[in-house]
C-alpha cells in the first residue's frame, strides 16, 4: 500500500482526507492550524511535518488557499522538496491559475517528480459525502495512479489534458457558478420587491429551464439566512481575480466577469467575505432595499 500524505485541512481538505483515512488509506496529513491538527488526531488521523510527509509520503494531495501558499509548500524551506527522497507524485487539489500550475509542473520536473493539477468542485457537502468532481491536469499515466483516490473522495475525474489544464477547468467552473449565483441573487431579489412569494416562485421554477444545482444548492440557504460557508465569498473572490489575470494574459474579454469581481469588492467593502457565496445576495439587496428570506421571516 502507498502511504498518502494529504497537507490542508480546511473547509474543504478536512472531509477529504478523512474520507481517504476511513477508505483505509496510510495517511499522514498536516495543516498550518495546530488546533485542526489536535481535533483531526482525536479523530484518529497521523500528523507529520510538511518534510516529513515529503519523505515518507509517495503521493500528495493539497488544498490550499492559493498558489503562493503551494509554491511555499513544495519548494520552501522544510517544504516537500527539502529532503534528499521526495514523492513520486504531487496532486494540488488547490484553486490556482494554470500558469502557477504549470510552473509548479516545470520545476518539479527538474527534480524527478510528478505534478499533477486537479482542483475540484462540489463546496463542502459533496467534500462531505465523497461525491467531488476533479478536474485534472497532467500526465495520462499519473493521473491514472492518482484516479482510485479520486474515486474515494469524489464522485468523477476527467482529465482534462496536460499541466495547467485542470486550473482553466476549475477557473471555468468558478464563472459559471459565480455568475449563477449571481443571476439568482438578482432574480430573487426581483421576486421579493415585486411582491411574490420567493419560496413558492422556487418550486415553481425549479423544475423548468430555470432549475440547476446551483439553484437548488444556494436558495434554500438564502431564503434560511444562513450564510454559513461552504464555500467562502473569499475564496471565490480570489478564484475570480485569478480568471481575470488569466484572461488579461490571453486577452480574452469577460465582461460579466469583471462585473462580478466588482460586486465582489463591494462585498469585501461591507464585511461578508467570509459568507458563503450564497451571501452574494446580499449586494443585490443593499440596492433594492429588500431581504430575501421564507415568508413570515
Amino acid at each position: 500500500m502507498k502511504k498518502i500524505g494529504f497537507i490542508g485541512l480546511g473547509i474543504m481538505g478536512r472531509p477529504m482526507a478523512l474520507n481517504l483515512y476511513h477508505a483505509g488509506e496510510d495517511i499522514l496529513v498536516n495543516d498550518v492550524d495546530d488546533g485542526v491538527l489536535e481535533s483531526i488526531k482525536q479523530q484518529g488521523l497521523p500528523v507529520g511535518t510538511v518534510s516529513e510527509i515529503g519523505r515518507e509520503c509517495d503521493l500528495v494531495f493539497m488544498i490550499l488557499p492559493n498558489g503562493d501558499i503551494v509554491k511555499e509548500v513544495i519548494f520552501g524551506e522544510g517544504g516537500l522538496t527539502f529532503s534528499p527522497k521526495k514523492p513520486r507524485i504531487i496532486c494540488d487539489m488547490s484553486s490556482v491559475t494554470p500558469d502557477q500550475s504549470r510552473d509548479c509542473h516545470k520545476r518539479l520536473e527538474k527534480m524527478g517528480v510528478a505534478f499533477v493539477d486537479a482542483p475540484v468542485s462540489g463546496g463542502e457537502p459533496k467534500a462531505v459525502d465523497g461525491t467531488l468532481s476533479f478536474m485534472a491536469g497532467g500526465d495520462e499515466q499519473n493521473c491514472q495512479t492518482l484516479k482510485p483516490y479520486f474515486e474515494i473522495m469524489g464522485s468523477s475525474s476527467v482529465r482534462i489534458g496536460g499541466p495547467g489544464s485542470g486550473s482553466i477547468a476549475k477557473l471555468a467552473n468558478q464563472i459559471i457558478v459565480n455568475l449563477s449565483i449571481a443571476a439568482v441573487s438578482e432574480a430573487f431579489v426581483f421576486v421579493k420587491k415585486a411582491g411574490a412569494d420567493p419560496e413558492k416562485v422556487y418550486q415553481a421554477i425549479r423544475g423548468g429551464l430555470a432549475g440547476s444545482e446551483v439553484l437548488d444548492a444556494k436558495l434554500p440557504m438564502i431564503l434560511k439566512r444562513d450564510f454559513t460557508p461552504g464555500g467562502k465569498i473569499a475564496v471565490n473572490h480570489k478564484d475570480i481575480k485569478n480568471v481575470l489575470e488569466t484572461a488579461k494574459d490571453q486577452k480574452i474579454p469577460l465582461p460579466f466577469t469583471a462585473q462580478l469581481f466588482q460586486v465582489m469588492q463591494a462585498l469585501d467593502v461591507s464585511g461578508n467575505m467570509e459568507d458563503d457565496h450564497s451571501g452574494i445576495i446580499q449586494y443585490f439587496e443593499r440596492l433594492a432595499g429588500v431581504e430575501v428570506s421564507c415568508e413570515g421571516e
